[in-house]
């Protein structure tokens, strides 16, 4: 992403239920703004959150944002309906692999959120979100 500013987890309080939720939120922003391969209404609206322009809510609400998730959702919904029994199982396994990267990398961010902070060569807790 290319923002001088990206929004915190903090910033998605209003709409996740919990600080895990705001944190997947925020990654999955992150990915949507840089897919090549989604429409650019939703790439656009991701940055547009991602930089703080546009509260997520409000996006949520724009006819144009909308439009482009739901001919996602049709595209998506499509090519699974197509898919042979033999790719299917493979779209498992490649899925299976990009999760257990993908939890691999929420735990380390999860880690670096949770980790003590030096403060005057003394360690503190990060402040409670």
């Amino acid at each position: 992403m290319t923002a001088d500013r990206e929004i915190q987890d903090e910033e998605l309080m209003g709409i996740a239920q919990d600080p895990e939720q705001a944190l997947r939120l925020r990654r999955s922003l992150r990915t949507i703004a840089n897919a090549t391969s989604l429409h650019p209404d939703l790439r656009d609206m991701a940055r547009a959150v991602l930089s703080g322009r546009v509260d997520i809510k409000d996006a949520f609400q724009d006819p144009r944002y909308t439009e482009a998730v739901y001919q996602r959702i049709h595209e998506m919904r499509r090519a699974a309906d197509d898919q042979t029994y033999a790719e299917r199982r493979q779209s498992k396994a490649r899925f299976a692999e990009w999760d257990a990267r993908q939890q691999a990398e929420l735990d380390r961010e999860r880690a670096e959120r949770d980790s003590p902070v030096l403060i005057s060569g003394r360690r503190q807790r990060p402040a409670q979100r």
